[in-house]
């Protein structure tokens, strides 16, 4: 791979251990890996084969998406679902996703992941739950390869069909014993446990109205056998919380602890309506969360308790959630969105703008276990956000570092992903976007006719 130069940068900021920012700072690639971060670099002995000018732009590392749902690109904005609950939008889009096949799931990954992409992103997972009419985790891994994104697909499942009380369609519904057997198949065929790694596997129960307590249990000894990770939806809102209470006589801290569903292996998605006591024990088992913001403003489901964890120790990352609950994969807004929100239930000084973006990047990487990602500092993977502060979203702005979150741009000028080209002067380099949009619309109004 080529020795990049990334120079003149009118701030880098590190997330390294102590925050550093350095201004008018450079920074080199060599091999898909962070070589050195300072100045004048460009004296140095290394030979360099391509120059970024950095000037007036912010650097960051690359934003980390933790939650997302990759196939309801091709499912935003559907009639009936606009204005529903959690438990009511999912009645009303489970027909319609059951219809789709691989190639919708391949073309609305791509769509997602190159949007996710453009607003910054550099690593994200996935959560994909339903296998209908051939569909397989493969068909999200191999767009996430066309994209160029690192990726970190978990394989979700659901068990409980309507008939036997749960939320989805029986067609939607698999074997137990067949998922295990496939999330076998998963880790041992695409799971990378190496340093830089571009394809992770993890093992992810839908969520506990969709699985059985069995399946849970099972899933969890599976995963800790493999070494992989293990990820779920959690207290997403009241209904979740009483469903929990209801199902299982107990709430869903109480429940994931019981089924080994805690820890630094495992990460949980939304927990809008966690308590104090399942905070810390959070906190005390080192479980991630993957806080989702603007899907749970749209379906109505409150404020998660972000202070309260952060101050508690409990790792916390951004997730743009599924685009049919966003609906968007705008992973800088989510940013801005989570401060909005922190600050309206706690007040004007609960989060900073450097927080936000500390949990858009840093808190992303450690809640999906990469302590080789997150930071830009030597022996970090080479992922490097380039955003341009010269537009019309910043002028004015005193704090570039501050006014990245609070006034934009919501596109990256340059993203580099292991050191390669993602994103170049706002355009994505790696796919055709006009026919990959052109293709997901027509295949959209064939689910929607």
């Amino acid at each position: 791979m080529p020795v990049t130069l990334i120079k003149n940068a009118d701030i880098i900021v590190t997330m390294d251990a102590t925050r550093r920012e350095l201004a008018g700072a450079d920074l080199l690639v060599d091999g898909g890996v962070i070589k050195a971060v300072g100045h004048n670099l460009e004296s140095g002995h290394t030979p360099v084969d391509a120059v970024i000018n950095a000037a007036g732009c912010v650097v960051t590392p690359g934003l980390v998406n933790t939650h997302h749902h990759l196939y309801q690109t091709m499912t935003r904005a559907v009639p009936g679902g606009q204005d529903a609950l959690l438990f009511g939008w999912l009645q009303t889009l489970y027909p319609i996703w059951a219809r789709m096949g691989p190639q919708e799931m391949f073309v609305s990954a791509q769509i997602g992941l190159a949007e996710l992409a453009l607003t910054g992103c550099s690593q994200s997972s996935d959560h994909l739950y339903l296998f209908p009419n051939g569909v397989r985790l493969e068909d999200t891994i191999e767009a996430a390869k066309s994209v160029g994104l690192r990726f970190h697909a978990t394989r979700g499942a659901m068990s409980i069909g309507e008939s036997d009380g749960g939320l989805p369609p029986d067609s939607l519904v698999e074997r137990e014993e067949d998922i295990l057997k496939d999330c076998i198949r998963l880790v041992d065929g695409f799971h990378d446990a190496n340093h830089g790694a571009m394809t992770r596997i993890g093992i992810a129960p839908c969520s506990p109205f969709s699985v059985s307590r069995d399946l849970m249990r099972d899933a969890a000894l599976l995963a800790r056998d493999k070494g992989v990770m293990l990820h779920t939806h959690l207290a997403e809102n009241d209904e979740d919380v009483a469903y929990s209470l209801a199902k299982f006589g107990c709430r869903p801290g109480q429940y994931a602890e019981d089924l080994g569903w805690t820890g630094d292996d495992v990460w949980h998605a939304h927990c809008v309506k966690l308590d104090a006591s399942e905070i810390d024990l959070f906190a005390r088992s080192l479980t991630g969360v993957a806080h989702c913001p603007c899907s749970n403003c749209r379906l109505g489901s409150g404020i998660a308790p972000v202070r309260q964890m952060r101050d508690a120790g409990v790792k916390v990352g951004l997730g743009v959630d599924g685009s049919a609950s966003n609906d968007s994969s705008d992973l800088i807004s989510e940013a801005r969105q989570s401060l909005l929100l922190q600050r309206v239930q706690n007040g004007a000084d609960a989060m900073s703008a450097r927080e936000a973006l500390e949990i858009a990047t840093l808190g992303g990487a450690q809640v999906l276990g990469r302590d080789d990602c997150g930071s830009l500092e030597p022996g970090k993977c080479a992922d490097i956000a380039i955003w341009d502060m010269t537009g019309i979203n910043t002028a004015g702005s005193w704090d570039p570092v501050a006014a990245l979150i609070l006034c934009g741009p919501h596109r990256v000028r340059d993203l580099l992903v292991n050191g390669a080209a993602v994103v170049r002067d706002g355009q994505l380099t790696t796919i055709d976007m006009g026919k990959t949009i052109e293709t997901q619309n027509r295949l959209a109004l064939k689910l929607a006719n």
